[in-house]
């Protein structure tokens, strides 16, 4: 949202608050919240109009929605083992619901999606290029997969214009460290050493150290949130110059988000000892099902299509930016 702003855009946030943070958008952020969901047609197709009603009295009124940036969705991979009905239901079901609504007028309103690497399942190759074969491995990544395939069905029959970013590992937060990660519970490698090395968690249970690796951890694309950020802002301005020049899209725009550099788990152990000067005791598990031993992406197709460059690429710069906003969130 922040990037949005800086854009020169004005963002409005749709949030059930399940897993979101009202007090960072509305104190941080200073933009519009409305808590709903994505998949109540009733409260969206207002919302797209510029009439509902949080929006009545605001200079947001009567200004339909330009576009849609489309996080929304469930991201445990285990409890999509567990609970898949929780996973289809609301990242696939709730989806349609949302793209039948972008549909209905006169003119299609683009979208822009959030994606996953997690729809690739095993490499067959590295880097992962675009073309890649999808078989994902889990309800998440199928929910997300499915997706993907809604937006080419509606970008073909319907014109629906749209932007699907397959993100690698997000990580880091905002340089001025007053947003970041704050997951619960957390799963995501990066603030779970942090966790650790603050001293909120006694130590860092490592998947398995036997896999085909140099140091036999697993190895991840990690990629700043920024430049995810960053990236977004390419993509919406593309689809609205499409749109502006009353260009035909009958297929989806597509792209990988990361930084093409592989960091095992004990690579990124060392480097947020580096940074933050302190250690951590560590206990090795069995590997998780389906975890790969590497996933790294090409995104050379947003680099030459969209012109993006990831401002930051470096590992210890996305941990010293997660250092940050981790001693700020929790010990100020």
């Amino acid at each position: 949202m922040r990037a949005l702003s800086l854009a020169g855009h004005q963002p409005v946030v749709l949030d059930n608050l399940v897993y979101g943070h009202s007090e960072i958008v509305r104190e941080v952020l200073d933009v519009p919240l409305i808590n709903g969901q994505v998949g109540n047609r009733q409260m969206i197709e207002p919302l797209l109009s510029g009439q509902h009603p949080e929006l009545v009295g605001t200079h947001f009124e009567g200004k339909p929605i330009e576009a849609v940036l489309h996080f929304a969705a469930y991201a445990y991979v285990g409890e999509s083992v567990s609970d898949p009905a929780k996973y289809y239901r609301n990242n696939l079901g709730d989806t349609l619901t949302l793209l039948e609504a972008l549909v209905a007028g006169e003119q299609p309103i683009p979208i822009v999606f959030s994606s996953t690497c997690a729809t690739y399942g095993p490499p067959q190759a590295i880097p992962m290029t675009e073309d890649h074969p999808q078989a994902p491995i889990n309800p998440y990544g199928r929910s997300k997969w499915m997706v993907e395939h809604l937006l080419r069905d509606f970008s073909r029959a319907y014109g629906l214009p749209c932007v699907i970013f397959r993100y690698f590992n997000a990580a880091g937060a905002d340089p001025d460290g007053d947003l970041g990660e704050d997951h619960d519970p957390e799963t995501h490698l990066i603030p779970r050493v942090l966790d650790v090395m603050s001293g909120r968690e006694p130590y860092l249970q490592i998947f398995g150290d036997d896999y085909p690796t140099p140091d036999g951890t697993c190895i991840r694309d990690y990629i700043h949130v920024s430049d995810l950020a960053d990236a977004h802002v390419l993509g919406l301005e593309r689809l609205l110059r499409l749109r502006e020049r009353q260009e035909a899209q009958r297929e989806p725009l597509i792209y990988n988000l990361g930084n093409g550099t592989g960091y095992s788990v004990q690579e990124v152990i060392e480097a947020a000892k580096a940074v933050t000067g302190r250690g951590l005791l560590a206990h090795v598990a069995r590997r998780r099902e389906g975890d790969p031993a590497q996933l790294v992406a090409s995104a050379t197709r947003a680099r030459e299509e969209l012109g993006w460059r990831p401002r930051y690429p470096d590992l210890n710069t996305i941990i010293e930016h997660a250092w940050s906003w981790h001693q700020r969130r929790h010990f100020s």
